[in-house]
């Protein structure tokens, strides 16, 4: 992996940990079974070109979370119609369902993506935005296609940690998708999601984080009892009132962060995570922009 790229000190050994109370295993097994399903409809609808109205892509994104196991829960604004950036701090492969359920959206993906077999025609045609991460020189094409979909009317989702966190720990927002949305004078909508047990605390068992498998972390998820997702959208941003991407990455993350439980965290000595004071938001070393500050996450490549 390029030394320009993010990467979180979580890991499922030391950062995860599984509800106390864990699903019958027919039960974990219908709800397995019930995520592939729901994807695999995606996948088809996808396949034949459908163009599904909004209310349905959302309402779809929402059994994809509930058929795991986890209930939702979104609060704040409805987010406003037209081009718009959508960032939320990164947890799990079900950030990008409850995201859908907030509005439909265009993701960015790593451009190696288009290459798989089947998956990557299917990605295409789904309307990603493909970005090449470690390519610094390609950083201002991506940025102008990510603003030229802002000006189209579009939404996007970028997730600025560049790399999933374990969700009692948070990265800082990269800089550069924001740059997109002050060429095209789009509104940031900062979306915080947590992930927590129904009688209180937070709950990691979501997180997809380090050498965890996609596999392995469905099944604890299925496997869980009691989890909650939280939605929050937070209030527009517009980038006319901040200086420059710096201010505006800034904001969007001081909106983001909770205070409670997400601040700076650094490795200790077990390879886990250990709390800090919340840090600004601030570009990699020698102040470079790079591929990973736009946000595509390294886990599923989708973000």
């Amino acid at each position: 992996m390029s030394v320009w790229l993010p990467s979180a000190p979580c890991s499922p050994q030391a950062c995860v940990q599984a509800s106390g109370s864990v699903a019958a295993l027919p039960r974990a097994a219908a709800r397995f079974a019930a995520v592939v399903t729901l994807v695999l409809v995606g996948v088809l609808v996808s396949l034949v070109g459908l163009r599904l109205p909004a209310r349905v892509v959302r309402s779809w994104s929402r059994w994809v979370v509930r058929a795991s196991g986890v209930r939702v829960r979104i609060s704040g604004a409805a987010p406003p119609t037209g081009g718009l950036l959508l960032v939320a701090n990164h947890v799990s492969w079900l950030d990008i369902p409850l995201l859908g359920a907030v509005r439909p959206a265009r993701m960015l993906a790593k451009s190696d993506i288009r290459a798989w077999p089947v998956v990557g025609a299917l990605v295409a045609r789904s309307g990603v935005l493909f970005i090449e991460r470690d390519r610094i020189r390609a950083l201002p094409r991506t940025v102008a296609t990510i603003g030229d979909a802002l000006r189209g009317g579009a939404a996007v989702v970028a997730f600025p940690e560049g790399s999933t966190w374990c969700g009692r720990a948070q990265g800082r927002f990269r800089r550069a998708v924001f740059q997109a949305a002050i060429d095209a004078e789009a509104a940031v909508q900062p979306v915080r999601v947590r992930y927590r047990f129904t009688e209180g605390g937070a709950s990691t068992a979501p997180a997809y984080v380090g050498d965890d498998s996609l596999l392995a972390s469905v099944w604890r998820v299925v496997s869980a009892r009691g989890v909650v997702a939280e939605v929050d959208v937070r209030p527009v941003i517009a980038p006319a009132d901040h200086l420059d991407r710096r201010a505006l990455a800034g904001a969007a993350q001081t909106a983001v962060i909770d205070v409670a439980a997400m601040v700076e965290h650094v490795p200790d000595a077990g390879g886990g995570c250990r709390g800090g004071r919340p840090g600004p938001a601030r570009g990699f070393r020698r102040g470079r922009a790079t591929g990973a500050e736009l946000g595509s996450g390294p886990r599923l490549g989708i973000s």
